[in-house]
Parts: C-alpha cells; structure tokens; sequence
C-alpha cells in the first residue's frame, strides 16, 4: 500500500470518529478504519478495564468467527492473560519509550493465547496497537488476516503505530464532546437532566406519538418548603434537600423504563416517561411523594401528572403538556395533597385541563391558586381520594 494511500486511511479514520455519535460507533469507525487501510479481514477495538483488571471487546469488524458478535455485550479477558499490555508495554512508555505496535503470526513457534487465539478462529496473522490516552494505555487496536493472507510485516505495525495515535487523538476529541454535552444537558447540583434536556427528549417523544400513539407522560414536581430551609437553615442545607429530593425522583423513575428525571431549576423537578402506561407513571408519581415526605427538614412535595393515556384532549405541542401537569401540581399545592394529582380525571369538566387552557397560562394558573385560602394539611386517616380531581 502506498503512503498516498495510507495517508488517505489515516484522514479516513480521523473523520469517520468525528462523525461517530456515541462511543460504539468511535470504536467501530476506528476498528473498520484501520482494517480497511491494513488489508485485514477482520479487526477489534478493545477498552482496558483496570477496575476490573480485564480487556473488554467494543466491537468486531469484518469477518466474525464463531461466536463473535459485531457489538458484544460482554466479550472480555483477563488482562493478566496479556502480559504485554498490563506491565511491559505500561513500562516501556513510562520510562520514556513509545508503545509499538507488534506482529503474531499463527505460524509461528511462540506459544501465546493470541498465537492460540488465531490457530482456533482460523486467522493467520494479527497486528496489535496499543492506544494510550494521557501517558496511560487505554485499550488496544488489533487487525487480522486470513491464513491465505500476507503475515503483517514491520512496515505495518509501525503504520498500525499511527493509527492508534490517530484513535488516541479521536478518544480525546470524543471525550471532550462528550463532557461539553453533559454540561450542556445536566442540572449541576442534582446531577439531573436540565430543561434543555426535557424540551429535547419532550418533541422526540410527541413526534413517535403522532406517529404511533406510544404514550408520553410529564410528572411535574415542586418541593415544599425549600425557601423555608433555606431561611432558617441556610441555602448549603437547602442545596442539600435538592440534591436529596434528586436521588429520590432518579430512584423512582428508575421503576419506569426509559424515564428521565430533570430538575428544571429552583425548586421545580420533572420525570418524562415514553411507553410507559399512565397506571405506571402515576404509581411512580405516588412512590415519589411517598419517599419525598421522609425528608428532612423538608416538607414533601407538590406533584401533578399529564399523560396522553389519560382524558387531556389533544396535544399539538410539548407546551400544552407542561401546561396540564403545571396545572396538576399546582392544583395538588392548593388542595395540600399528599398525592399526586393526575391531569384528565375529572370527566369533561376536568378542572386541571381548564385551568392548563385558560387564557394566560401558567402565569394566570399561579395567580388563581394564589388567591385561595391557605391549603388544609392533611391528617391521619385522611381518604386521599378526596385530594384528587
């Protein structure tokens, strides 16, 4: 292969992680880049996990043997079986020397589980290049050929060198993408999905409901008290209460497959639920002011839900969702429920969809609820039921 082309194959892999969305598809771009510019038949992006002291596949290219899978879920090995990566090589490039990536050959007399490796998936030869990020080794990049193949020569292995350096440099870049997304879509204190975050998964999820009718469910919670905490404790406990109510909404959401848990500021947090059943996202709801009641010093939450598996008319926008699970939980405030007030359940006359519908919106809901008498704390023995629309 010429350098004209080898250089093309490094631009090749260089663009084709740039463009890769998560990581899956960052290791299989790197793995079929560097297959197609070595002539390999088959390659692999491996990730070295030290905590658990083993080499975990990412993906498999080309031609898979059996039993591999392209994206496996859980092909890994013992690191102590690969000697090279876990002490010589970690040594070599500490003491100021540069990771080279080396040749196996089935043919060969060294008796080495890669050397076995290649005799029993019926592969000739492999090029190994270890991929260190930070001064660390991070994984490797390995790429075969088949027994009728050429054994990769040192030619190779150096390119194979620069190839690693190249995904070296697209793991950083993606990291750092990576990290400036998770800012962008994360609440920093509770550690929650933000506003941005709701609005996004929010149209995703009306627009698979205008296609297929799969339910989309909005809990809206406010927690009680909190500038009460803060007065008399001070905001660090207050700042507490939020990170605690978070844990809380992130453990019970998590009963709800698919759901995200958001703080939308202030006091104000959320669950988006899609596929799940209005049945299921209201016991959710119910287990949320449960376990919210048991903080302390705070005093439980306020919490409404809209869910287009209930009787809410139709729903053109994300807006209108907001809206009715606004209204919900204000109407739960009022009322000084326990329980979550749940949008749709008062017949035709429902007064949680008139209010979410009354000209003004949220600003005008605000102002109606506060104009009632202060809320009756609910006692023992107290029917719930009659906290509900």
């Amino acid at each position: 292969m010429g350098d004209d082309i080898r250089l093309r194959a490094v631009v090749d892999v260089a663009q084709g992680m740039a463009a890769a969305p998560g990581l899956p598809e960052v290791a299989w771009a790197a793995a079929e880049g560097a297959r197609a510019a070595l002539g390999g038949s088959f390659a692999a992006m491996s990730v070295w996990e030290r905590e658990r002291g083993r080499l975990r596949v990412l993906v498999n290219t080309g031609e898979l043997a059996e039993g591999e899978e392209e994206f496996p879920a859980d092909e890994s090995y013992p690191v102590r079986d690969f000697p090279e990566i876990a002490e010589f090589l970690h040594e070599r490039w500490a003491r100021g020397g540069e990771p080279r990536a080396w040749v196996e050959s089935a043919a060969g007399s060294r008796a080495s589980r890669r050397v076995a490796a290649l005799r029993r998936r019926g592969r000739g030869c492999c090029v190994v290049a270890p991929v260190v990020l930070n001064g660390r080794a991070w994984g490797e990049l390995y790429v075969a050929r088949g027994p009728a193949g050429e054994v990769f020569g040192r030619r190779d292995a150096d390119f194979a060198s620069v190839l690693a350096a190249v995904v070296a440099a697209g793991l950083v870049q993606y990291e750092r993408l990576a990290e400036a997304r998770r800012l962008a879509f994360t609440d920093p204190l509770t550690g929650l999905a933000n506003r941005r975050a709701v609005d996004i998964r929010l149209d995703e999820a009306l627009e698979r409901h205008r296609a297929t009718g799969e339910v989309v469910s909005l809990v809206v919670c406010d927690l009680n008290g909190l500038k009460r905490v803060n007065d008399t404790y001070g905001h660090a406990i207050g700042d507490r209460l939020l990170e605690r109510f978070g844990a809380v909404l992130s453990r019970c959401g998590a009963a709800v497959p698919g759901a995200l848990a958001a703080r939308l500021g202030g006091d104000e947090f959320c669950l988006v639920a899609v596929g799940a059943s209005a049945a299921e996202v209201e016991r959710a709801a119910e287990e949320i002011c449960r376990r919210a009641r048991e903080l302390e010093p705070g005093e439980g939450v306020a919490c409404g839900v809209a869910s287009t598996g209930e009787a809410i008319g139709p729903l053109r926008s994300a807006r209108r969702l907001f809206r009715l699970a606004d209204a919900a939980q204000y109407q739960a405030k009022a009322a000084g429920s326990p329980m979550p007030v749940v949008a749709g359940r008062g017949g035709p006359h429902d007064v949680v969809v008139a209010l979410a519908d009354a000209p003004g919106g949220r600003g005008a809901e605000r102002r109606r609820f506060r104009g009632r008498s202060a809320p009756r704390t609910p006692r023992p023995g107290d029917d719930e039921r009659q906290f509900r629309p």
